[in-house]
């Protein structure tokens, strides 16, 4: 189960992934509250994290084709660095008292730019690591990781806030990125080799686009989770700490998101072990589950019910998560994986800033408890159309190859 430690390269990658996993664990529970105190309303809180959003799927695209040009291990390192920057910069401004809502907009912008191009070079580096036939595995380990750090993070992140302020906490988030950098730095991959290599950006992008739409199974997901991902957003990310401020304050909230990422770790170890041919098809009727959170939030905002929630919808989500990865290495050519990777993104991230804006207002116009179960019907009919697709249900994971080499 553990064989893909056996490699130097997949170690960096885990220890660089744990670092800034850590860090960004106790990032929204602080900001959140910051801005919670700041100004007291969720639409501001909306504004801020749907800013960052919004940089994001801007800037997506550019992203993926730069890890596809560009030794993916450089554009960490460089992400890393400017994420220090900025958040050690939103930090600063709370710990100094000159926070207001227009800087903290801008400078989420500028992390959410910063993002974009970190997510799909981190996405595609990891098959540069492993063999193809532990890809599985190495996927699983690596979610399991992550999902350590952020057992560990979230709840630290609102015992942290609580005992000092949220400032602090967004500086520990500054400080992760910066060891993630150093740790990325030792970690050395080579630009993929691939054709059409003095190609411009446009035509780089319209390649990734047909490898993209070819596949059936791999734009329906996407089509899913734009819905889904704003619908969960807008519940967790917005609304939730609301509720939580007036129920089982930032201790409590920090400990429903670990315990959920408990559930997540239970998950990787569960995926870890499954043998199933049509994997991706059991990830999407399992991630269904992440119903169940805002569910909580609408008829039952106590600790025992939200942690119950969080926890059994970390578990299932993290079924889709490994059968996602490991459909999407095996099925797109390693050259174009990263540029297909960042449509993957844009498409599942594009609406999650309007979720985010449109939280506060539309909570304000019908109540919070129908806002909550509109979004917990979002995600079931999402995952039912996903479901509708044939592809998606009669996709196989391919026999485990005989282990091909790895540099290390």
């Amino acid at each position: 189960m553990a064989t893909p430690l056996r490699y130097p390269k997949f170690r960096l990658l885990l220890a660089g992934r744990f670092t800034s996993t850590l860090g960004g664990a106790v990032a929204p529970v602080a900001l959140a509250f910051a801005v919670l105190d700041l100004t007291g309303s969720v639409t501001d809180l909306g504004l801020v994290v749907g800013a960052r959003s919004v940089a994001n799927v801007v800037f997506l695209l550019f992203g993926g084709v730069l890890a596809d040009r560009l030794p993916r291990s450089l554009i960490l390192i460089g992400s890393s660095t400017l994420s220090a920057i900025s958040q050690g910069a939103i930090a600063a401004l709370f710990l100094t008292g000159h926070a207001t809502i227009p800087i903290l907009v801008a400078l989420a912008a500028v992390n959410g730019t910063v993002s974009a191009f970190t997510y799909p070079a981190s996405a595609a580096i990891l098959p540069q690591t492993v063999p193809a036939g532990e890809r599985q595995a190495a996927n699983a380990f690596s979610r399991l990781v992550t999902n350590g750090a952020m057992i560990v993070g979230a709840p630290v992140g609102g015992l942290l806030i609580a005992a000092t302020s949220p400032g602090w906490g967004l500086a520990v988030d500054a400080a992760s990125f910066l060891l993630s950098g150093v740790l990325f730095a030792l970690l050395r991959v080579p630009s993929v080799a691939r054709s059409g290599m003095g190609d411009s950006v446009l035509r780089e992008l319209l390649s990734g686009w047909r490898e993209f739409s070819s596949r059936t199974w791999l734009w329906a997901v996407v089509l899913g989770f734009m819905f889904l991902n704003a619908a969960e957003v807008a519940a967790q990310s917005v609304l939730g700490p609301g509720i939580a401020k007036e129920t089982i304050g930032a201790g409590g909230w920090g400990t429903v998101l670990g315990i959920q990422t408990a559930g997540m770790v239970l998950g990787a170890l569960v995926s870890m072990r499954l043998r199933v041919r049509r994997l991706l098809r059991l990830g999407v009727v399992a991630v269904g589950a992440l119903c169940l959170l805002p569910l909580a939030l609408a008829f039952a905002p106590t600790l025992p019910a939200l942690a119950v929630a969080g926890f059994v919808a970390g578990v299932c989500v993290e079924q889709f998560s490994v059968a996602w990865e490991t459909s999407m290495q095996q099925e797109v050519p390693p050259e174009m994986l990263a540029r297909v990777y960042s449509y993957d993104m844009l498409g599942s991230f594009v609406a999650i800033p309007i979720g985010q804006m449109a939280a506060g207002p539309i909570s304000q116009a019908i109540g919070v408890k129908p806002t909550l179960v509109g979004c917990a019907a979002v995600i079931l009919l999402a995952t039912g159309g996903m479901l509708a697709v044939r592809k998606v249900r009669t996709l196989e994971v391919a026999p485990a190859k005989a282990a091909e080499a790895v540099a290390v």
